[in-house]
Order: C-alpha cells, then structure tokens, then sequence
C-alpha cells in the first residue's frame, strides 16, 4: 500500500544476469512491462482489504468473545511473522548482515508500519473494507502538505484545493455528523493509521538512507512488526487456545498465506524491482488506483469468503457515498502527482 526502498533502491540487489537482457529490449517495452507489473503490484494491495475484513470476520468466530485488538493482532501478525520468515531465507542465500543503517531505518519504518496497520485494520472492524482503501489514500495528500509546511513554503493553489476535495470527500466517505461533528470509530482509526503511513515514507524517503539495501531495510521492517503483533496477541490473549485456534481453521490459513505471499511479499517485490523504471510522478498515478481495485474486489469476493470460511461477510455495495466521496479524493490524489513539485521535498528533507 506504500512504496519500500523510494525510487532509487540499491542497484546491488538487481541481479547481474538481466543486464543481457535488459539490453535487448527497447526503453519503451521496459516501460510498457515496468506499469503493467506496478499495476500487478496495486492490484495485490487492493486485494489485500477484503482479505483482511475476511480475516477480522473468521477471528471473530474462532475467538468468541475477544477483544478488538486481540482480533486485530491475529489478522496481521501471522502476515509478518511469515513474510520476516520467508525474507531471512532469501537474505541468508544472498549472504550479508543488514548495516547500522539498514537497521535504523527498518527499525524506524516498522514503527511507524506497526502504527499504521494497527490502526487501519482495527479501523476495518467498524467500516467498510471500500472506506478503508480510500481514506488510508489520504496520506498521499498530506505528504506534500508537510514538506511545504517545513520549507514555509505554500505548496500552490492546485495543492490546497486537492486537500478541499479530500476533506469533503472524507466527510462524505465517513457520513460526518455535522450535527455533533463526530465521525465513527473505524474512520477516525483509519485516518489516524494514513499519518502513521506518511511518517513511513518520509523516513523511507530520507537522503540518509539512500545508500540501504531494500531487501536488508524490509526484512528489519518485518522483523519490528513481527515482533510488536505477537507481543500484542500475547498481551491480549486470554489463554493458549486464543493463540493457536486460528491455525485450525483451513480457511484462516489460506487467507493468511494469501495476505502474505501475494500482498505482502509479492507486492514489495514487484514493487522494488519495477518502480525504479517508472517516473515517480505516474508510479503515484498508479498507485492511486487502489482503492478503486479495492472496492472492486469487495463488490463480490465477501461472498466467496464467506462460503470458504462459514462466516457472515456480505459482499460490499457501490453506494452513493462511497462513490462521490471515494472519487473526490482519488481526484484530489491526481490533482497532487501531477502538479506537486518536488524541489520542495528536496530543500525541506
């Protein structure tokens, strides 16, 4: 849902033998094949939200009774754990320990990665899987805000209406009571979940780190999350069965890999392998496609989940709200890559 590694990872980690390869294909097929694999990679994320919904919805029939961040804990933890599991096999071949500064930003990032998918998948208890997929787009929005904000720089008047129509779109999204200003739970939860996202790719971002491995930087990333989402469930579990009763459940586990081997580590992959190719400004043009594929997914997959696992998942409604509200704010994310100007980034970093 958010890029590792920026647009430049090490050019150590691409392997030497595709540079034949490379070399016989045309600038304009490397770029046709780089979009298609980052839209590969957008579509992995939007399949992610239903997922993990459906995950929310089996913990809750497996643990009777369990408290929403025991439920929560459950649904991402296993993600982690597996995927730090499957990235220390892959390094352990390559050979080479992370470095001091691989480390402090795969520490720094999974802090801030932890933040935002606790808050975002507790969030996805109490609203849609389509709400979540748009509002966690806010980030996008707010990162030029906060580097022109630093620079004292005012990012420009497209900039400032692109954060008017996710406001408005935020509001009709999480049907806002004028009345008592209050939003509900699941959406102040997934808004505060995209600030923790945006403090991961600014810490991402940082010319300090520009030199990491992304491979090292993401398996230290894994690791913390790992790591924090099972102390979480061991803080919150009420006895050993709350720990091992999803592993039971055929369904709970195939959802788990799917989270882990497609959305996890299959996107990260395609991700830092093909970015790179892209100019930054269409690779944010594609990624704002997420949400979209999101609510896509969630128009009929519920229902195929909820026969694979006997629970109680109805499949999500294009409504109004949903539509309006969703759209403004992909308007507005548009709005932003193509109009924001990088040098602000640059001065204020």
């Amino acid at each position: 849902m958010f890029p590792l590694g920026g647009d430049s990872p090490s050019r150590q980690d691409r392997p030497c033998r595709k540079a034949g390869r490379q070399m016989s294909e045309t600038p304009h097929s490397q770029h046709r094949q780089a979009t298609l694999m980052l839209l590969l990679t957008t579509l992995f994320w939007g399949l992610s939200f239903p997922v993990i919904k459906a995950l929310i919805f089996l913990n809750r029939a497996l643990l009777p009774g369990a408290g929403s961040w025991l439920v929560t804990a459950q649904a991402v933890a296993p993600r982690f754990v597996l995927a730090a599991a499957a990235m220390l096999v892959l390094r352990a071949r390559a050979g080479g320990r992370p470095t001091r500064g691989e480390l402090k930003q795969g520490i720094g990032i999974g802090l801030f990665a932890v933040g935002g998918t606790l808050f975002q998948t507790d969030g996805m208890q109490f609203t849609s899987a389509s709400t979540s997929a748009f509002l966690t787009q806010v980030y996008a929005i707010l990162i030029p805000v906060w580097f022109a904000l630093r620079s004292r720089r005012s990012p420009g008047a497209i900039i400032w209406a692109g954060c008017a129509l996710v406001l408005v779109g935020v509001s009709i999204l999480g049907h806002f009571d004028w009345r008592t200003l209050r939003f509900g739970r699941g959406e102040w939860e997934t808004l505060l979940s995209s600030i923790f996202f945006m403090g991961q790719i600014l810490l991402i971002e940082k010319k300090e780190f520009a030199g990491n491995r992304p491979a090292s930087t993401t398996l230290v990333m894994f690791a913390v999350e790992a790591i924090l989402f099972l102390a979480l469930i061991a803080a919150n579990a009420p006895d050993v069965h709350a720990l091992v009763a999803p592993w039971a459940s055929p369904a709970w586990l195939g959802l788990t890999l799917m989270l882990t081997v497609v959305c996890t580590i299959g996107a990260f992959w395609l991700m830092n392998s093909w970015q790179p190719r892209v100019p930054a400004t269409q690779a944010g043009l594609i990624y704002c496609t997420e949400p979209v594929i999101a609510s896509m997914f969630a128009l009929f997959l519920p229902a195929l989940f909820s026969a694979w696992g006997s629970i109680d998942y109805p499949n999500e409604r294009a409504t109004s709200s949903l539509i309006i509200g969703g759209g403004l704010i992909v308007v507005a994310n548009i709005l932003v890559q193509v109009n924001w100007k990088p040098q602000l980034a640059i001065k204020a970093t």
